[in-house]
């Protein structure tokens, strides 16, 4: 016998809205949710909830037994249900399409043989009712047929001629032929209905709130809406729906929410969710709005507040959280769903999550052999050979618009698959009453991964719950009577692997194996899948990816369908087919850092991050302990110091150099000069002048000989320390030479010519005597001029940033450009690698700090800032940059936000330089000065 239900919500999502809309002092009282047992599900889908009353059941009127049985009638747009008080008793539901007379008892010949028929009693005749939750216990429906009549007495008499009239209305739009026809008059009522109702202004927290908008929505939930008034003031954002239901007033207070997101709702950009958790699978308030203005101007206005109090994000801070190690696997995906429109409460659109293990055979689960892993790069379609080879033949047979799949990865069907067991009455809503077939149930882990390499129409994948901690929608812990297998056996607990002992085991290493090496290192490819640039076109039919047209975004337009029946029916079938996700990247996916990877399951067990360590525990080697002083260096950077401050040019400073023992300090300037400044004396120790141009940049060759100059008039200059003169002049260039660099005997040069050339035979030790022969052995073109120029570390890559705003990415090996990123409008001030190549940073006159993934070329963080940034350095997620204000910025690029204003020139700071164990800087400026900098921590 199955115990008595309580509410059942699938996992944390379900349970967190039954607390958020009951509040959640009250979700915690015991057996207040019991009692209720009527709830939105128990209507049709798109079905309205309008009004309640008071009223008696009256049994076997007028008759010996006659017994009055005290609940609620329930007013909805398709059905009449009444909801006895007692538990014990069931409640009742009448379809309005299946009543044959409505009106008030006695009336028009009705039961005349009663002799004191009451004013306050209404009659329905109909030939078909549903008995759903006896005794409170979630099972499919009982339905009785045959012509009956039922009576039921309401509180208030009065209302008898309102109601009745309410129902003939509702029952000729419930008996109309075309369903487009009843949809649109339904529609009518529901809007007249709001339109003589307006929020209640007593509902607000305050006397002193200001309202700044108030319109007419639909709260959704999933397989739910329900209808009523929004209204935002300065502090708080209200709904309050029509009926009432759950709660007179739904209110969330603006300085709570974290996070907000613009959906499509039933194909329509008419969606707004609302989170106050940074990290949360489920929201605070999911609205559907009737006009797109509305949910615009609403969305604009939490915007605005959120941008005074939290950090925005974005696709590409959250990719580039990812890649650096800051986020897990599980919450990267969460974010993706997240911005792709992906939405717990919608379950055409849920979230979905990969399948990442293929073994459910093994009585171990060994996470550090591959083939215990799926296959990331392939759609669920394609992992099975002799299957996609019988899905091509058929879909090269095909008519246009062809597909290869015929069911989706991701449906509302797909999910109340997963979640039955504790979304018991979400699945009988969806399917009128029933649950499925017992055999079709989610019985098995390892039967469902078998079915969905071998089934013929089977290509789910999985949803957040499997990674997630709750285990109840694994386990039956609600008794349902599930129904009885071929083999005689009940459906009850999902079957685990042999290598899940428990529902949590099998629960913990899932979540181990999503956040092991190997998924790290391959789950960009099932990101390019779903959500990046594999989704559509080409690539998509090459991945064998090609879905449904009618499940893409924009696959219909459905304002263009006339039809009001066919538009319906065209909504009903993509809604139930599901929507696959919108589509986030147009370029391949970047990879995930791993090589230094620790595992950040989310609580992890057992992952070995030791084993991935070269070093051994209790042995650290210098390079260990330099790469500690500099992560210590970087996390105090905002600490900086200014030491001491010198005017040495009568210009802009534009470079710097420093010898290796610090003591020699070199810069160049638009006045014209290389200066030589003793950091221990603070005097000034020689001044140079290669012409009357200005130079634009600096660097001293190794051994500390020799510094290289750049300059306005198309050279570079060679002047030898030792011998106190210019020893070479290189003239390579028709333009101005506007940045230099050199590594391993060669040099490299960039100029407004639209060139970056690449020389030979620059060695390290050049005498003082002998004229050089300059080789060129590459030649780098560009469309305009290139003001900058940097190497990554190991010089087998080069970024270049133009005067037109492009980031060009080249490979030095086979002199070819890799990537061309038009990232920035207006010139690029500066770029530079990351400390492991795997990133690029430019600045430009845009104000934007551009990420750039090397590998993929994709733009993968963007940030603004209120003036140009002219120079920066940066340790791949924390930079510090000179901005045309003066100051120096801390930036932290993972948490995307500006962490620090440091005080330091009058004009802009034009370069900067720091030394290898990142604790001395010095900056040049507009102001003529060299600033010494210190950290101090």
């Amino acid at each position: 016998m199955p115990h008595i239900a309580a509410p059942f919500f699938p996992a944390n999502f379900f349970r967190h809205k039954a607390e958020a809309l009951l509040g959640r002092e009250e979700g915690h009282k015991k057996g207040l949710i019991l009692k209720k047992r009527f709830s939105l599900l128990l209507l049709n889908l798109e079905e309205y909830y309008f009004e309640q009353h008071t009223a008696h059941h009256i049994q076997h009127k007028g008759g010996q037994n006659e017994r009055k049985i005290r609940g609620s009638l329930k007013i909805c747009s398709k059905s009449v249900i009444f909801e006895p008080d007692a538990i014990s008793q069931p409640i009742i539901k009448i379809p309005l399409r299946d009543c044959i007379k409505i009106g008030k008892h006695g009336e028009n010949g009705a039961s005349r043989h009663f002799a004191k028929a009451k004013s306050g009693e209404i009659s329905l005749s109909f030939s078909q009712v549903y008995f759903i939750k006896e005794h409170n216990i979630v099972a499919p429906y009982k339905i009785e047929r045959g012509k009956m009549e039922y009576v039921f007495e309401l509180d208030v008499s009065g209302k008898v001629e309102d109601v009745v009239e309410t129902l003939l209305q509702l029952h000729r739009a419930s008996c109309l032929d075309k369903l487009g026809d009843q949809t649109a008059m339904i529609t009518a009522i529901l809007q007249s209905r709001l339109a003589r109702t307006s929020f209640d202004k007593n509902r607000f927290q305050s006397v002193s709130e200001e309202l700044h908008m108030e319109c007419q929505a639909e709260m959704v939930t999933p397989l739910v809406t329900n209808p009523g008034h929004v209204c935002i003031t300065d502090t708080n954002l209200y709904f309050q729906p029509l009926n009432g239901y759950p709660k007179p007033v739904v209110q969330i207070t603006l300085q709570d929410v974290r996070r907000i997101y613009k959906r499509r709702h039933g194909l329509m950009p008419l969606g707004l969710e609302v989170f106050c958790t940074e990290d949360d699978l489920c929201s605070d308030i999911y609205l559907k709005f009737y006009d797109p203005q509305d949910r615009d101007e609403l969305y604009y206005y939490i915007a605005t507040y959120l941008e005074h109090h939290v950090a925005e994000r974005t696709a590409e801070s959250y990719t580039l959280q990812w890649q650096r190690g800051h986020l897990s696997n599980y919450q990267y995906l969460l974010h993706l769903n997240n911005l792709a429109d992906r939405s717990c409460n919608d379950l055409s659109q849920y979230p979905v999550f990969p399948w990442v293990i293929s073994d459910y055979c093994s009585s171990e689960l060994d996470l550090s052999n591959p083939g215990t892993f799926r296959d990331l790069s392939k759609p669920i379609g394609a992992l099975n050979k002799e299957r996609l080879e019988r899905l091509l033949t058929r879909y090269q047979e095909m008519p246009e618009p062809r597909f290869m799949y015929g069911s989706h990865y991701s449906s509302p069907g797909y999910v109340l698959f997963y979640l039955v067991r504790i979304a018991p009455e979400y699945m009988l809503c969806l399917q009128n009453g029933r649950f499925d077939n017992a055999d079709r149930m989610f019985n098995s882990i390892a039967e469902t991964w078998k079915n969905c390499l071998d089934g013929a129409t089977d290509f789910k994948e999985l949803i957040p719950e499997f990674y997630g901690d709750d285990v109840s929608f694994l386990v039956n812990s609600l008794k349902l009577d599930l129904g009885k297998r071929q083999g005689g056996q009940m459906v009850d607990d999902v079957e685990l692997p042999p290598w899940a002992w428990s529902p949590e085991d099998f629960l913990q290493k899932s979540k181990d194996a999503l956040e092991s090496n190997y998924v790290s290192e391959h789950l960009h490819e099932w990101i390019d899948l779903i959500f990046g640039y594999k989704q559509k076109g080409s690539e998509a039919v090459g991945a064998h990816n090609v879905f449904h047209p009618l499940t893409y975004e924009g696959g219909v337009d459905l304002n263009s369908i006339e039809d009001p029946d066919e538009k319906v029916a065209m909504l009903t079938q993509i809604l139930e087919f599901g929507q696959t996700p919108k589509q986030l990247f147009v370029t391949p996916h970047p990879q995930r850092i791993t090589p230094k990877f620790k595992s950040l399951s989310q609580t992890s067990s057992y992952n070995a991050s030791i084993a991935d360590s070269p070093v051994s525990p209790g042995e650290e080697s210098f390079e260990d302990l330099t790469e500690e002083s500099k992560t210590l260096a970087w996390n105090n950077i905002a600490k900086l110091q200014l030491h001491e401050q010198y005017k040495i040019h009568k210009e802009a400073v534009t470079g710097i150099a420093v010898s290796c023992n610090g003591s020699s300090v070199f810069t160049t300037s638009q006045d014209s000069t290389l200066k030589m400044f003793s950091k221990e004396s603070k005097m000034l120790q020689r001044s140079i002048s290669f012409s009357n141009m200005a130079l634009s940049s600096c660097l001293l060759l190794p051994g500390d000989a020799t510094v290289i100059s750049s300059s306005w008039d198309n050279n570079v200059y060679f002047y030898s320390i030792a011998f106190g003169r210019r020893q070479d002049t290189l003239m390579g260039h028709d333009d101005a030479v506007s940045k230099i660099c050199w590594h391993d005997n060669r040099l490299y040069s960039a100029s407004w010519d639209s060139t970056v050339k690449v020389w030979s035979g620059v060695p390290a030790e050049m005498t003082g005597t002998k004229r050089h022969q300059f080789d060129m052995l590459a030649e780098l073109e560009h469309d305009v001029g290139v003001d900058t120029i940097s190497l990554n570390a190991a010089s087998t890559l080069l970024v270049s940033g133009t005067k037109e705003g492009t980031v060009n990415i080249w490979d030095l090996t086979a002199a070819t450009m890799l990537h061309q990123i038009p990232c920035h409008s207006g010139t690029v001030c500066d770029t530079a690698f990351s400390p492991d190549s795997r990133h690029v940073l430019s600045t430009g006159e845009d104000g934007c700090l551009n990420v750039i993934d090397v590998q993929t070329g994709m733009l993968i963080s963007s940030m603004t800032s209120d003036k140009p940034q002219r120079c920066f350095i940066w340790d791949g997620s924390t930079v510090l940059s000179g901005s045309q204000s003066g100051e120096l910025l801390v930036w932290d690029l993972l948490g995307g936000k500006l962490s620090e204003r440091i005080q330091g020139h009058t004009g802009a700071v034009t370069c900067i330089w720091m030394n290898e164990q990142c604790s001395s800087i010095i900056t040049g400026g507009e102001d003529r000065q060299i600033m010494f900098w210190k950290l101090q921590y």
